[in-house]
């Protein structure tokens, strides 16, 4: 009898639509009642969510440019958070605007999800 196999290897990082913040509700309670913390890149508005997975929502507005630019720079947050999301903690709800003017790379991007989120716990401990 052959028993079940898991298969070995590298886990898999995906950005499934349960770990976006999709409605307008959840976007205005997380701006609302969430802990904001920033850096020179990022601008995080934090909360918890009562779930299992932490989910990620954007905001970008029309000064960082055109459609183009705009897209690009979401592109390159959801890989960000995508890459990073095992190491965040779990059960936030993050809504992510970058600052005005940065530019930056993935790596820097991933840096900032990372402190950023564990900045939001920390202060949400103290309160």
């Amino acid at each position: 009898m052959v028993a079940d196999v898991v298969p070995v290897g590298p886990a898999r990082f995906r950005f499934t639509r349960a770990q976006r913040v999709l409605r307008k509700t959840d976007f205005d309670r997380a701006m609302r009642e969430g802990i904001r913390v920033l850096d020179e890149r990022l601008t995080i508005w934090g909360r918890p969510n009562g779930a299992a997975l932490t989910r990620l929502g954007l905001t970008v507005g029309r000064r960082h440019g055109g459609a183009v630019q705009r897209n690009r720079l979401k592109r390159q947050l959801r890989e960000a958070f995508r890459l990073v999301q095992r190491e965040l903690p779990a059960g936030l709800d993050l809504v992510c605007q970058p600052r005005t003017g940065v530019k930056a790379r993935l790596a820097d991007w991933q840096d900032s999800l990372r402190r950023l989120a564990a900045r939001i716990v920390e202060r949400s401990r103290r309160a």
